[in-house]
């Protein structure tokens, strides 16, 4: 087992109050969550997932009525846990602003509460052992923070290791609420045979009194969650089942996620699957398309299969979003006053539309984006250099809380154009914001200004006529927000380091942008590293003097 101290935060660090962070212990894998958050919204961005694959089922015991999670299991938790806490305290996130949740492997155990203790022990966490309800309830909250369907009945499906969680919502109320004992791992290791494995899960679901419930609803919509149904989603969109996933880093660049799939859809996909046990070579070419997740995805797609079928569900709807961004909007309910659940479908919107065009490794790009943009709009916010009209040297800058929405939403749309090549896909980019349709709530001169600023976040420079029409307040406020785009994109793009901290601070020689790398924060070790620097500001020249120009400040990078 593995021992040690907790980790412990560095002495002279200061925490980091806009961020949170939920730990999901599951049966396949634990998850962390890491959100940023605008305290003035509750609106948040994810900032970064950690995910390391425990399988705390893969060698429990059975000698009483319910599984033991062995020794191995425990160790391998509790290092997966320590690197989760490695990472929240290189960021400085308070100890009130994380929650670690254990699902359906803990809750079972008949040692659950050895795992809780020795967690606690090893690391000074503790960890929270939720029902199945508690759990159906939290994913649906964190589907409400992916789609705007908070007015809409909808059931929400959720596959994980150890059992499937059904919830029937409105208004953010759960009227229904089930958890059965199917999971994705458990069924592989009970059934080899697949036939075997559907006649139990018939009568799982048909002993249960789901289907029937469910069916006194009508239901809007269906949205799954989980990773199981988020691999599904993605083998259909790039064509597994049609087996052209031999172009998969093609697809992986340029195919549009719908974010949806059909009962067709899925069956084909089910067969597929049936075919690769025979071929010679179908579980490796399933190995290299699911990764880790190929050992489980016939048992999570024949379960679901079952469902659609009970259930007579045509279309499912996948959300990103799942237990553990409901576990941060619980918390984000309790520290923010009067937090509303439905108050950032316009949000939300931004989000769906770049989760639909962006692949993982675009979508990194654009939160760092964004988390630099915010950490500039901030520090010009906070700066006590303001222009009263009496002093050149200083300035005035009139943004407020919807000019921070809209530097959110260019930042993480920037990059969407990219689906269809990178060529000019600054440009693409604007298409889509200005003609698809997708931003819901938002006037159409503020989808102008979100289109804009991503249409001019490089190459060209705006010209002054731009936003013709528009107020010249309007005006002097998009040329600020344009300058921080351009900047926070160039940043992003030539970042020397895997930097953790960041700050924008104020000097007599004007704005700094501060990149800080390691974990450790003590101010008398600090080392400047003026070469990369250096470099970043020799290769950003252009764009420090646009920003010098609308800002009337010089700005320059510091890289500790």
């Amino acid at each position: 087992m593995s021992t040690g101290s907790p980790v412990l935060p560095p002495a002279t660090a200061t925490t980091n109050n806009n961020l949170f962070a939920a730990v999901d212990i599951g049966t396949n894998s634990f998850k962390l969550t890491v959100v940023r958050v605008d305290p003035s919204s509750g609106r948040f961005l994810t900032f970064n997932r950690l995910k390391e694959p425990v399988i705390l089922g893969l060698d429990t015991t059975t000698t009483s009525s319910a599984p033991t999670i062995s020794a191995a299991s425990l160790d391998r938790a509790i290092t997966a846990v320590r690197k989760f806490q490695h990472f929240i305290h290189s960021h400085r996130l308070p100890p009130s602003h994380l929650r670690l949740v254990a699902t359906s492997a803990v809750r079972e155990a008949s040692n659950k509460s050895q795992f809780i203790g020795a967690v606690n022990e090893a690391l000074g966490l503790n960890v929270e052992v939720i029902s199945g309800e508690e759990e159906a309830r939290l994913i649906y909250l964190g589907i409400l923070q992916f789609f705007p369907v908070f007015t809409s009945t909808v059931l929400t499906i959720d596959i994980g290791g150890g059992s499937t969680e059904f919830t029937v919502g409105l208004n953010g109320n759960v009227l229904f609420s089930k958890s059965l004992r199917l999971g994705h791992v458990t069924l592989t290791q009970q059934f080899s045979d697949v036939t075997k494995m559907r006649e139990h899960i018939r009568s799982e679901l048909e002993a249960s009194d789901l289907i029937g419930k469910i069916n006194d609803f009508k239901i809007d919509a269906v949205i799954g969650s989980s990773g199981t149904i988020r691999a599904i989603e993605k083998a259909v969109c790039k064509g597994y089942a049609r087996k052209i996933e031999e172009n998969v880093g093609v697809f992986e660049e340029f195919t549009k996620r719908e974010w949806r799939f059909t009962r067709h859809e899925l069956r084909c996909l089910v067969e597929r699957l049936y075919d690769e046990e025979s071929e010679i070579n179908g579980k490796a070419k399933r190995s290299r398309f699911f990764k880790k997740r190929a050992a489980f995805i016939l048992a999570g797609t024949v379960l679901l299969d079952e469902v659609f079928e009970k259930l007579a569900i045509e279309e499912i709807e996948v959300s990103e979003y799942a237990l553990g961004e409901g576990v941060i909007t619980e918390m984000l309910g309790h520290a923010f006053q009067g937090f509303d659940l439905n108050a950032n479908a316009r949000w939300r919107s931004v989000f769906k539309l770049a989760m639909r065009f962006n692949n993982k490794k675009r979508m990194k790009a654009a939160t760092m984006c964004a988390t630099i943009a915010r950490e500039i709009f901030e520090g010009l916010m906070k700066s006590n250099q303001l222009y009263n009209g009496n002093d050149d040297n200083q300035l005035y800058v009139p943004l407020d809380d919807s000019d921070l929405e809209y530097l959110d939403a260019a930042s993480l749309l920037h990059n969407i154009g990219m689906s269809t090549g990178k060529k000019g896909y600054h440009k693409q980019s604007y298409f889509v914001i200005m003609n698809g349709d997708e931003l819901q709530a938002y006037s159409k001169e503020e989808i102008k200004i979100i289109a804009l600023l991503v249409r001019y976040h490089r190459k060209k420079f705006p010209k002054n006529d731009v936003l013709e029409g528009s107020s010249k307040e309007v005006r002097q406020k998009f040329r600020i927000l344009c300058a921080i785009m351009r900047v926070s994109y160039a940043v992003q793009q030539c970042l020397p380091v895997n930097f953790q901290f960041m700050g924008f601070i104020h000097s007599p020689e004007g704005f700094k942008l501060v990149l800080s790398e390691g974990e450790a924060r003590n101010q008398s070790t600090d080392i400047v590293h003026p070469l990369l620097a250096g470099d970043m500001n020799v290769l950003m020249e252009k764009e420090f003097e646009h920003f010098s120009m609308v800002l009337k400040q010089k700005l320059s990078i510091l890289v500790t």
